[in-house]
């Protein structure tokens, strides 16, 4: 089975993790911005090693492109639930990745302007990669304005990898 909009999902599920859950930025007018600067990303998948703090530079219009890209995804997901109560965001998703469900809980929690904390959990049917499971904890704040030279969307990953989430989700 071909899935049309895998590259969406694709996408959308790793800057879910290192924005700390797209949709919720994108549906929520009443749910703060992250502050503009540099955030750092730490996080760990159960059963991984720990591979260090993703570093990720953003402004106030960071958001504007995850929204089109989770409009793109949307059309394989069946579920989407996202509630909001007070400094607690929580989502629920059930998408289609090929011929796999994937089922996604999260819950977020702190100010979001300038520290969050999140658990997201995430089942497979069927498995990929050998998965049928995955969870991963993560801790993020803001610390300090960007670096010289970066702009907004640069992500450094903890292998010194870097790559630009606007001009990656502006050429899809």
């Amino acid at each position: 089975m071909r899935c049309n909009n895998c590259k969406y999902l694709i996408i959308l599920n790793i800057l879910t993790v290192i924005t700390f859950g797209t949709c919720a930025q994108a549906l929520a007018a009443d749910i703060p911005k992250r502050k503009s600067g540099l955030w750092e990303i730490k996080m760990q998948i159960d059963g991984a090693k720990n591979t260090g703090a993703i570093l990720q530079c953003i402004d106030q219009d960071n958001d504007t492109l995850l929204q089109q890209l989770e409009a793109k995804a949307k059309a394989s997901c069946r579920v989407m639930e996202i509630k909001y109560l007070g400094k607690k965001v929580t989502v629920h998703s059930v998408c289609r990745f090929g011929a796999t469900t994937i089922t996604t809980d999260a819950e977020f929690r702190g100010s979001f302007d300038t520290a969050y904390k999140g658990e997201i959990k995430t089942s497979y049917t069927p498995q990929i990669r050998g998965k049928s499971r995955t969870r991963v904890s993560m801790d993020a704040k803001w610390i300090s304005p960007c670096l010289p030279g970066q702009k907004p969307g640069d992500v450094i990953l903890p292998n010194n990898k870097s790559f630009n989430t606007n001009e990656m989700l502006q050429q899809q």
